[in-house]
């Protein structure tokens, strides 16, 4: 065969390979509805391993590598997953023909918890100077509104969403009111002026992105502010899927949030910060990279696309963040000092006090 037939005989294949992965997704679904109608919950470990494994036997007796093998069908895994969580949210329909209103819908995660809600049944209306289309009812001021929405969720800016809770406080809504800020601590007054007009509010914070599908292994979570009904209802939302849900207080919730997020992005902005003032050509770097250079700079990569403005108010709002800028600056002079004073044992204690702590963490997950 020339060139060209073995190229045309690839299309071939991978049009059956993706007519093979159509099937395989459809019949999540039914594996969905069976595993609702059994009461059995949609992420089932045991079977994953027991596919996986099995991938990697046939791949070696097929002659392929069996970490491809693996590779590829995690990623099958993860799409029938999804598929079933997704299956699972209509089947549920938690909203059963109520209404709701997102403020600030036409944000990125506006926009996923629009959608999100519209799955379970929600009547959505979308409250944006920027309209999402003709997908939901639509308002360019949510002041209009008349409020009589069994849930409204607030997903401005965190710049704004004070401002916005404070006007919904004077109008007492008969819902269910919640946020979704990264941050609660410059939302306090808002949220407590809520709480104080006998509002059944709380607070979420979902912790991933607007591109997320599948939310096995994704954690939302929920600030109890004194309202059960609130508290349970938003937590409901979540039910049908297979996210984590974690209930905490706003001190608590931001104190931790300046390590989750706050250390995190400050680590990521310092390394690619420090590469791109060194002089040195990305491309040169790439080409002597390392395991470890190049996992970090992926996350860094990652965080580099990132909003700036975001990023800025998760560090410049956060009562408790200079706490993790402080640690992360003392633990770099360490670092520093332990090479510059020739010093191997405190360098050793450092390392070895970091993997006796992320052992800890391996063994609580």
């Amino acid at each position: 065969m020339n060139l060209d037939a073995l190229r045309a005989r690839l299309n071939v294949l991978d049009r059956q390979l993706l007519e093979l992965i159509a099937e395989r997704q459809s019949i999540g679904v039914e594996i969905a509805r069976a595993k609702r109608d059994a009461g059995l919950p949609t992420r089932d470990f045991k079977r994953e391993r027991e596919v996986l494994l099995a991938a990697r036997a046939s791949a070696q007796d097929l002659g392929l590598s069996p970490a491809l093998a693996e590779t590829l069908l995690r990623l099958l895994i993860q799409g029938s997953l999804t598929t079933q969580e997704q299956a699972q949210l209509v089947a549920q329909g938690r909203g059963g023909g109520r209404s709701a209103l997102v403020i600030g819908g036409a944000g990125k995660m506006g926009r996923w918890f629009a959608a999100f809600l519209s799955s379970q049944g929600y009547r959505v209306t979308v409250a944006d100077p920027i309209s999402t289309g003709e997908q939901y009812e639509y308002l360019s001021d949510w002041r209009t509104s008349a409020l009589d929405q069994d849930l409204i969720v607030v997903a401005t800016p965190l710049g704004i969403a004070n401002e916005v809770l404070l006007s919904l406080a004077e109008r007492k809504p008969v819902g269910i009111v919640f946020d979704l800020g990264s941050l609660k601590t410059p939302l306090r007054a808002g949220l407590l002026a809520l709480k104080a007009a006998q509002v059944k509010v709380t607070s979420l914070h979902p912790m991933f992105g607007p591109d997320t599908e599948l939310l096995s292994g994704r954690h939302v979570i929920f600030i109890d502010l004194g309202s059960s009904e609130a508290l349970a209802a938003a937590q409901d939302l979540f039910a049908s899927t297979m996210a984590e849900r974690a209930v905490m207080s706003i001190d608590e919730h931001d104190r931790l949030i300046a390590y989750v997020l706050g250390l995190s992005h400050a680590l990521n902005i310092s390394f690619f910060t420090a590469l791109a003032e060194s002089g040195e050509a990305a491309p040169r770097l790439a080409a002597l990279s390392s395991t470890t250079y190049d996992a970090q700079i992926d996350v860094a990569s990652k965080v580099a696309q990132e909003s700036p403005e975001l990023y800025f108010e998760i560090q410049h709002l956060n009562a408790y963040g200079r706490e993790s800028l402080q640690a992360l600056r003392t633990a770099v002079e360490r670092v520093c000092s332990a090479v510059a004073n020739n010093d191997p044992q405190e360098f050793k204690a450092l390392m070895t006090k970091g993997r006796e702590y992320l052992a800890g963490r391996v063994r609580r997950s």
